[in-house]
């Protein structure tokens, strides 16, 4: 069986080191090379062309979430293995956007991290616990996210059916973009008429301006 390639990104040499240990004595791999910055990585991917990446966040220069993004998107099919110290919920999900295949912890020892190179090689995901505890709180309040802005827009067309058709004509006007100017022609009112109306319009749906009541057209409309 042929030896998966591997290449590690780390800016501090004592772990690319203990990493290249690790792997060295396992025949499934082969330890192609290592670097300890994105630039320096980009320079030496031109030459190899490993299976997977094993890659730090934390990094001078540009980083591993531009490193991330700028290996998927020239070599796609190399596989993604983010190891790092950080579990917060904007590294996490970037790095996923970005397009990594898994994402585990330096904490979490040596035979897990053997273990994730093994799965992300085969085209599993792989996430450490504490990862997946922040991917499961952070899809929790996205859903309340989302059930909090459906109960708002249903609010919203409530409210807006306790309009009368004139206040709706001139909310839709809104919603479109239209100045005042532009609705009192249409309409054949005064600018002044359509300010009062507006007046009105904003007390019964509960916002503060005209920008507010665009925003809300455009969630009842769409």
């Amino acid at each position: 069986m042929k030896a998966a390639k591997l290449f590690f990104v780390d800016d501090e040499a004592l772990l690319l080191d203990s990493l290249e240990v690790f792997f060295t004595y396992n025949k499934e791999y082969e330890v192609i090379g290592k670097a300890q910055s994105a630039e320096e990585a980009m320079e030496k991917l031109k030459e190899l062309q490993p299976d997977l990446i094993l890659i730090d966040l934390n990094m001078p220069g540009a980083g591993g979430l531009n490193l991330i993004t700028l290996i998927k998107s020239m070599y796609p099919r190399i596989k993604i293995l983010v190891l790092t110290t950080y579990y917060d919920e904007e590294n996490i999900t970037a790095a996923l956007f970005n397009g990594a295949n898994g994402y585990i912890l330096k904490s979490t020892g040596r035979e897990a991290i053997i273990n994730a190179v093994k799965n992300v090689l085969s085209g599993q995901g792989v996430f450490d616990n504490k990862v997946m505890t922040t991917i499961h709180s952070f899809l929790e309040q996205a859903v309340m996210d989302k059930e909090h802005l459906k109960h708002m827009e249903l609010e919203h067309d409530m409210l807006l059916k306790g309009l009368t058709c004139r206040e709706r004509e001139i909310c839709a006007m809104v919603g479109d973009g239209k100045s005042n100017m532009e609705i009192s022609e249409a309409l054949h009112l005064s600018e002044g008429t359509i300010k009062n109306y507006l007046s009105n319009i904003y007390s019964k749906m509960g916002v503060r301006d005209r920008t507010a009541l665009a925003v809300v057209m455009g969630k009842v409309t769409r």
